[in-house]
């Protein structure tokens, strides 16, 4: 399975368009917030499911704060991050993923994409598709593949 998962769009969709043109076939993408608006465009673009949870932005949106899903043999929480504080470090967005019983958890916010393993949950951050905060100043994604024995693998990656 093919999972594309991105944040921080705010509003602005030609990244997304470009990365979804590129990425294709995908089979879900994962949307962490702050897409304020254009959720149903953003939908029929992707031509695949998408789930959305809502960021500190998306002050009408018809999404949760949060999401468990299950892909593979995992258990992952979606979350925008910033009721985490994760601006200031991951420790109690991981602890909320334990607690919730995710080894997977997945957030934006800080724009910054990283990828880390601690404490048995991966911490994973696609960076801002549209504002990047990082170093090289590329919009970033990343893409989550589960395997046929149901493990996930991620790749950062970035639009040139």
């Amino acid at each position: 399975m093919k999972v594309l998962i991105v944040s921080d769009s705010h509003g602005r969709t030609a990244n997304l368009e470009k990365v979804i043109q590129k990425v294709s076939p995908i089979d879900l993408m994962l949307h962490l917030g702050d897409f304020e608006s254009g959720a149903d465009y953003i939908s029929l673009f992707a031509a695949c499911p998408v789930e959305f949870v809502a960021g500190n932005n998306d002050f009408f949106a018809d999404a949760p704060k949060e999401k468990i899903l299950v892909l593979g043999n995992h258990t992952i929480l979606m979350t925008h991050g910033h009721r985490y504080g994760v601006n200031f470090g991951t420790g109690r967005a991981k602890e909320a993923a334990l607690q919730q019983g995710a080894d997977i958890l997945l957030y934006g916010h800080t724009h910054k994409p990283s990828i880390e393993l601690s404490s048995s949950v991966w911490a994973v951050n696609p960076g801002s598709i549209s504002q990047p905060r990082q170093e090289n100043g590329k919009p970033s994604y990343i893409i989550m593949d589960i395997d046929p024995k149901g493990m996930a693998h991620f790749t950062l990656n970035y639009l040139s």
